[in-house]
């Protein structure tokens, strides 16, 4: 069966997590990330999900809820949490953290970013699958397929509005994640789509349907038009920020 993709909708499963069991329509009522991991106490994920940890208040002040994932059960993603926090020390922005760190005294009193969000237990491998979330090339010990850095943005209508796939190998950028959550946001609101390398602030381009009669009521603020060898007038910028 082919995994969700964008425009989907997330099936309303009932899951294993850190947290307790949850549905996921009733966690899914906000925007909300749903990242897959391909293990516990891998290298690469444990930078991963101490990133998400670090980079939690962006999301909260967006309104975003993260909700983790890998195949491993939730007793191992419990100890697993022991040492992302324990990495975040390394990453937290406070300098005391960090300090104590180097010079080799680590002190639980300042154990930098905690892990506030669930993780998903799937051992049957049942949601990676649903998800679009398999690596088909990477396999654990026991021969079985991994969860591959997948990740789903999905809207408070618990549609997939956004999705990344990493190979095992690569651990994904927060700093694109909370771009395009950025992007997505306005577009949501406005007829608009944001263009290549944009970021929070800059100009954005008006959707195509709409005609320049409709962007004038929609902008007052204006709008430019780029003058092309088609003429056909269709590349218009504006700003939403401003």
């Amino acid at each position: 069966m082919p995994g969700l993709t964008i425009g989907d909708s997330v099936p309303n499963l009932e899951v294993e997590t850190t947290h307790g069991v949850i549905k996921l329509h009733d966690y899914i009522d906000t925007w909300t990330i749903l990242f897959s991991h391909p293990g516990d106490f891998t290298p690469v994920c444990t930078t991963e999900l101490g990133k998400m940890a670090a980079y939690a208040p962006e999301f909260a002040k967006r309104g975003v809820k993260l909700l983790g994932l890998s195949c491993d059960d939730v007793s191992s993603h419990a100890e697993w949490v022991k040492d992302i926090e324990a990495y975040t020390v390394r990453i937290s922005p406070s300098k005391r953290s960090l300090l104590i760190w180097v010079i080799g005294r680590y002190s639980v009193e300042h154990p930098g970013c905690k892990v506030t969000y669930p993780i998903i237990a799937d051992p049957k491998r049942e949601l990676i699958k649903i998800l679009n979330m398999v690596d088909p090339d990477e396999k654990d010990s026991s021969g079985h397929n991994v969860p591959s850095r997948a990740l789903h943005i999905v809207g408070a209508d618990k549609r997939i509005k956004l999705s990344f796939l990493y190979p095992a190998s690569t651990g994904r950028n927060m700093d694109e994640v909370v771009r395009v959550l950025d992007s997505l946001e306005r577009s949501s609101k406005n007829k608009i789509a944001t263009p290549a390398n944009w970021k929070p602030g800059e100009d954005v381009v008006i959707s195509p349907s709409v005609s320049d009669e409709e962007a004038k009521k929609l902008f007052p603020q204006g709008f430019k038009t780029v003058g092309l060898p088609s003429n056909k007038g269709y590349l218009r910028f504006t700003n939403v920020d401003h």
